[in-house]
């Protein structure tokens, strides 16, 4: 990348964008799959997409700092209307693909949305209720199906941009591009369960792209699998500076075929959460597990040299002729091969979103496959501290980006102070005033520590927002009240921080329940031998599916554990306004939790 094209002195994204493309002309800035063949466009054609899109927006009256809705798993289609709004001026409300009705609806009539881009049948569903509803007035689909009907306000994406750009148009809103800008609204979950609208600006996005240039290395001869949601501010963010720098995106609708595409894409860069790391170490594990015994040491003895291999390029050693030698040998026979399975050519892969355990951190650095672990939030527009190259702390959660400040406030909070800080909540002046302190730092509601060199370190949250291990927020109290509502539950306790799904506590109403049992001819001599029983729990199971379809699929609850003793004031689990002590309870029913996480 030359010198003069770099976001530090960048106006605006769509700006930036327009330079590389005269850079880089015909080299490839995407991939995608289309009926089992993968497909590639220049940067050319990319832009000229983007460009299109764009005057299709204005031509169907898109006015300036309007909000246009995108809700769509990962695709390029994602990326250029994303692209498209904001040459257009406008502000991009990313809506994750799997939402409800209910949070759609929220987040549509929040935003003020008018204009949404749908990615396939699922989304489409929502959206035309939402059209019926007149919360919206039009719809464009990005799946090259055909869309029916002789409704002109639903039309495919093709359709939409077929028509030539409008370059004076363009030009025109081009002349007040400005870092002042919102570059987004994206919409994050409260400790109440009512989403917020974080006003990320222009200025916070260059800013992001820049930083990230003193830290990580990109450049173009890099492949990076697209396996998050776009609608996530981590992989949204890490997609365009994989752009910036050249390097070409790989784009993938199913995060769960991620694996199985690595050995055809051989990417060098991929982005996840920790759970994708936490499942694909099981499964290496399950298959060592049912392999000889002599198979089984010989993993074991490479997996250690290759512990120790990492600890010295850690430090930047190469280590003596007996360790390189074993090394040598650890890799032909056993890691490389196990590295074959994410296409071998892995330079490291982002990691963030919740807590990655040290353990599996560990396992993957032994293979010679770098996590590159960090922290950040969507009020951050990403990134706030990650690993360096070299002289990382397994641990920690790397060491801030250079220009972003971090201190530990009162309970040991991590705040955050830098160019890459939202403007605050959209609609939400209180909540925005809440998030900062006097003297204008952010607030993260999370716990943590800050060693001698700078590393930074999480313990807690603060706030009872929990995240699970794949990245998605859950909101307690929102899944509580839900649930709560099911005549059968009297209480309930739920839990999800730092696991892969929701789990919870329910106290039966047990008056309602001997009705149900003697309806069903059950016959038992305690409550706790009537609630073990299997038709029992088939029916509490039958009841909580029920009552879930308004929660999204990541805060449904999975797995449950009926309890015969409520929870009390006596026993410290509940406040004397009558609110959950969670930790008091995390901690008396520890080993049933446990049990609900056993595979």
């Amino acid at each position: 990348m030359t010198a003069a094209i770099s976001a530090a002195g960048a106006s605006h994204i769509v700006s930036l964008f327009r330079q590389l493309a005269l850079l880089h002309g015909e080299r490839p800035a995407y991939e995608w799959q289309l009926q089992e063949c993968w497909q590639q466009a220049s940067w050319g054609e990319m832009m000229a997409l983007v460009e299109r899109a764009a005057s299709a927006l204005i031509r169907a009256g898109h006015c300036e700092t309007d909000r246009v809705g995108v809700m769509a798993r990962n695709m390029p289609e994602w990326t250029i209307a994303d692209l498209a709004i904001l040459a257009a001026r406008g502000v991009p409300v990313p809506i994750y693909p799997t939402s409800t009705l209910e949070q759609t609806r929220y987040i549509v009539a929040d935003a003020g949305v008018q204009i949404l881009l749908v990615g396939e049948e699922a989304q489409l569903a929502v959206a035309s209720v939402l059209l019926a509803e007149g919360l919206i007035r039009q719809i464009v689909v990005f799946e090259q199906q055909d869309v029916s009907g002789d409704d002109p306000r639903i039309c495919s994406w093709a359709s939409f941009v077929a028509a030539a750009p409008d370059q004076p148009a363009l030009a025109d809103r081009a002349s007040r591009f400005s870092r002042d800008d919102l570059f987004t609204l994206i919409y994050t979950s409260g400790t109440t369960g009512e989403p917020k609208g974080v006003m990320l600006g222009m200025d916070n996005l260059l800013a992001a792209l820049a930083l990230h240039d003193q830290r990580v290395m990109v450049d173009e001869r890099d492949r990076s699998l697209c396996m998050l949601p776009l609608s996530h501010i981590l992989e949204r963010c890490w997609s365009y500076y994989v752009l910036y720098r050249g390097a070409t995106n790989l784009y993938i609708r199913d995060p769960q075929q991620a694996v199985s595409v690595m050995p055809q894409l051989k990417p060098t860069l991929m982005c996840a959460v920790p759970r994708v790391f936490e499942k694909a170490m099981g499964t290496v594990q399950a298959k060592v597990a049912a392999a000889r015994p002599l198979q089984q040491r010989l993993f074991g003895w490479a997996m250690a040299v290759g512990a120790r291999q990492a600890e010295l390029r850690n430090r930047g050693e190469g280590g003596g002729w007996y360790q390189r030698l074993c090394y040598a040998l650890a890799d032909a026979l056993v890691l490389s091969k196990v590295r074959e399975r994410f296409g071998g050519r892995i330079r490291y892969m982002p990691t963030a979103g919740a807590r990655l355990d040290d353990k599996v951190n560990g396992f993957f650095q032994a293979l010679g496959l770098h996590l590159k672990y960090g922290y950040g939030l969507t009020e951050t527009c990403a990134t706030v501290s990650c690993y360096p190259d070299q002289g990382y702390v397994m641990g920690s959660i790397g060491l801030p980006l250079p220009e972003i400040e971090v201190r530990l406030g009162p309970d040991n909070e991590i705040q955050v102070r830098g160019a890459t800080i939202m403007r605050g909540y959209y609609h939400k002046p209180e909540a925005t005033a809440e998030a900062f302190t006097a003297d204008g730092w952010l607030r993260t509601g999370d716990a943590g520590a800050i060693d001698a060199a700078g590393n930074l370190y999480f313990t807690e949250r603060l706030k009872e927002l929990m995240k699970t291990s794949n990245g998605k927020y859950v909101a307690p109290q929102r899944v509580e009240g839900v649930l709560a509502q099911e005549p059968l539950i009297e209480q309930v306790a739920v839990f999800a921080d730092a696991r892969h799904f929701v789990s919870a506590l329910i106290v039966p109403r047990l008056e309602t329940l001997e009705v149900l049992a003697r309806q069903l001819g059950l016959q038992a001599q305690s409550a706790a031998e009537l609630l073990a029983h299997p038709a029992v729990v088939k029916l509490v199971e039958q009841r909580l599916k029920a009552a879930q379809q308004e929660l999204a699929n990541w805060e449904q609850v999975r797995r449950f554990t009926l309890l015969a003793a409520p929870f009390s004031l006596e026993n410290g689990e509940l406040t004397p306004t009558l609110k959950l002590r969670r930790k008091v309870i995390a901690s008396r029913y520890a080993h049933e939790i446990e049990a609900m996480y056993v595979e």
